[in-house]
């Protein structure tokens, strides 16, 4: 019976395909899995770098590229491609087995016999080469086989090595990165054997057995067990993209146990999520029903429609339903109320944002400073501090707020925020950082613990006070805390130190550098959102993005111009049709505008196109809402609309440099950071438009 592998990345690829394509490419492949001799179906390709290639008829102008043994059971789908474009990619690529680390790999060594005809000359005229230092044998060690030494020995310099990442394969190539960024071989070595799905194998790799080199390589392929399995992965291509876990991944979800909290971190599309939620399988799969509560998992964030998007991706994970019992999934704000609720014995009301801040303006009219400023001091120092006399706001450092404050300013901001609060308890006010801390402070009085084990994710976003609600919700122990978070995606101004909060990740956090989402092309682009300015991870340490990178290629980012807004939406709407005609799901379809109106103009321009759509906590059309709610989402397609000096940086919610200038700053790197989001939910294709002037932001 043969055995058929897809490629991870044909699911993206079949998702695109227009949906007549798509039924052939299911009745070939339903034939394919269906029939004992599956070889009979394949054709060779004449003049392919690779004997293995076949092809598999899918229509007449299209044909899939599937990798064959000369003999054995074993076949890997890699793409359905167009006819001509199917046989050039044959005749482009080869497939081999890593003999030092005993992975598939792919490279195209068409493009590496170009660029090694014009390094030649290059090298020739150079007095040192980049790996001068590294003798043949280690970088043999290091899986650097004989047709990459010859490229290798010809770089000047790692600008050079970097145009190499989508020629070769992945695996050397890292090898070569860790060796250019000073790395011994040693050293190397851990770093490349560190996503390893299985051991480095003791004895010696055999080149020639793809079945093993296949299943050493799960975050190339899937190995599909018969029809059923097939007809499902292909139902639910982009389900199974986003479920779909690589190895570094899975050996943090999937570590049996940790010896207290554990944080996984890395950029936009690096897997974060997927892996919390991993995690939570793993813990529901384990778990003793026989003892704790009846929900002892919690996964958590800080929006509920990020609690949506986890939801879903739950259930899309978790099957059993025993197991998904287990586990509540609300964000933190229905959690703190709940906890609140039971100790007032009535529900917290929330005033509107303008009542809000009346309320607070009137305390600051005797001291003469704006209820904004109050507010946010009363948030960013003295929530965020849990402090509680005077006392302690005199003595407290004001981390990240501007303006100093002298002692006799300092008591009469005290008082003005006692009467604000105290007229706000009077009142039955609340705000949710107030709730919060208020349920962290009743479950440490109480010491009730709802919860055994929590998984946060989006964490760079938590108040100090939603920090000190997660840790007052379960004991400390084993497996009491996994938390998930990219300080670069930080969208709402709250920096905070985990030991600070009595969460200790120490030993226990790790960090993933490649974006399984996006392309290499809409990366490059968006991380220029970025600036340059420093960013401060959760451990209290600089966090980088110098090894952020994606294995995807595909299309630039489109930017685009406009003269009014109504040209810029009619465009849009097109690009949104043109999505909808090729077979993109509604539901794969995002829009996020800076602010709320915006929103709803494209929501009222689509309509007017007769193309449904839906807020971004379903998919039951195309999903449009602000960048703040696009926090942790996907889609295969994306548009950001508005990207213009008007709306970006967004100005009313920016703090004027007169008032509090390091405030301004940070406020200024929040709607960067806002941008970036935004862009990096796209995997496929990311469309940027503007009226009038483009955002200063905006990457040139």
């Amino acid at each position: 019976m043969p055995r058929l592998a897809i490629d991870k990345d044909f699911l993206g690829q079949y998702a695109n395909l227009e949906k007549k394509i798509r039924g052939a490419v299911d009745a070939a492949l339903d034939k394919f899995a269906d029939t004992y001799h599956a070889g009979g179906h394949l054709e060779k390709v004449a003049n392919a770098r690779d004997p293995r290639w076949r092809t598999l008829r899918i229509t007449l102008g299209y044909r899939g590229v599937v990798l064959a043994p000369e003999d054995g059971d074993t076949y890997l789908l890699v793409a359905v491609l167009p006819h001509d474009d199917a046989y050039a990619y044959c005749r482009r690529r080869r497939s081999s087995v890593n003999l030092a680390l005993g992975v598939l790999e792919f490279r195209d060594e068409e493009q590496l016999e170009t660029l090694g005809t014009a390094l030649e000359p290059i090298a020739a005229g150079s007095s040192s080469r980049l790996f001068d230092g590294v003798s043949d044998k280690h970088l043999s060690q290091l899986g650097i086989d004989a047709e990459t030494l010859r490229i290798v020995r010809l770089l000047p310099d790692e600008a050079h090595l970097d145009a190499l990442s989508p020629m070769l394969p992945s695996a050397q190539h890292n090898a070569l990165v860790a060796l250019a960024s000073g790395m011994s071989v040693e050293e190397a070595w851990a770093e490349i054997c560190k996503d390893l799905a299985e051991e480095v194998p003791e004895e010696p790799v055999d080149p020639d057995d793809l079945a093993t080199a296949i299943r050493r390589t799960p975050q190339r392929a899937i190995f599909v067990e018969g029809p059923e399995e097939l007809r499902e992965m292909l139902d639910h291509p982009f389900d199974v993209w986003r479920t779909f876990l690589h190895p570094r991944q899975k050996r943090i979800a999937y570590r049996d146990s940790y010896a207290g909290p554990a944080m996984v971190t890395g950029g936009a599309g690096t897997g974060k999520t997927v892996t919390a939620v991993h995690r939570v399988a793993h813990l529901a799969a384990r778990w003793d029903a026989g003892s704790g509560p009846e929900k002892p998992i919690l996964l958590t964030t800080f929006t509920k429609t990020l609690d949506a998007a986890l939801r879903s991706q739950t259930d899309l994970l978790i099957t059993d339903s025993g197991q998904r019992a287990l586990i509540d999934v609300r964000n933190l704000d229905k959690i703190a109320h709940q906890v609140v609720r039971g100790d007032l014995g009535k529900n917290p009301n929330f005033p509107h944002p303008r009542k809000l801040a009346a309320l607070w303006d009137e305390a600051g009219a005797d001291i003469g400073l704006p209820g904004r400023f109050l507010l946010e001091e009363w948030e960013h120092v003295v929530l965020a501090q849990d402090l509680h006399t005077e006392r302690d706001y005199l003595q407290a450092r004001r981390r990240g707020r501007g303006g100093r404050l002298g002692a006799e300013q300092r008591r009469a901001v005290w008082r003005a925020v006692l009467a604000a609060t105290t007229r706000m308890r009077r009142e039955n006010q609340w705000t949710f950082t107030q709730l919060a801390s208020e349920a962290a402070a009743i479950l440490e009085r109480t010491g009730e613990r709802l919860y055994r084990h929590i998984v946060v994710d989006e964490s760079q976003d938590l108040h100090p006070a939603k920090w000190r609600l997660v840790r007052a919700l379960a004991p400390e122990g084993a497996d009491d805390l996994f938390i998930a978070g990219d300080p670069h995606q930080r969208i709402y101004d709250h920096q905070v130190s985990l030991a600070s909060v009595g969460v200790n990740v120490r030993g226990r956090s790790r960090r993933l550098t490649l974006s399984y989402r996006s392309t290499q092309e809409i990366l490059s682009w968006a991380v220029r959102f970025l600036g340059t300015a420093r960013v401060e991870g959760l451990d209290g340490t600089e966090d980088r993005l110098d090894r952020y990178s994606s294995p995807l290629r595909g299309r630039r980012p489109v930017v685009q111009g406009f003269s009014s807004r109504q040209e810029e939406l009619s465009h849009l709407v097109a690009a949104v049709s043109a999505w909808l005609e090729e077979g993109v799901e509604p539901g794969s379809i995002g829009i996020a505008a800076r602010t709320d109106a915006l929103a709803r103009q494209v929501t009222g321009a689509l309509a007017e196109r007769s193309i449904g759509t839906s807020d971004l906590t379903s998919d039951n059309g195309v999903r449009v809402g602000t960048m703040h709610s696009m926090k942790g989402l996907e889609f295969r397609c994306v548009a950001v609309i508005g990207a213009d000096s008007e709306h970006l940086p967004y100005l009313p919610h920016v703090t004027d440099a007169d008032e509090d200038p390091v405030a301004h700053a940070h406020d200024l790197q929040r709607e960067r950071n806002l941008a970036f989001v935004a862009c990096t939910r796209a995997r496929d294709h990311l469309l940027v438009s503007y009226t009038g002037s483009p955002s200063p932001f905006l990457p040139k």
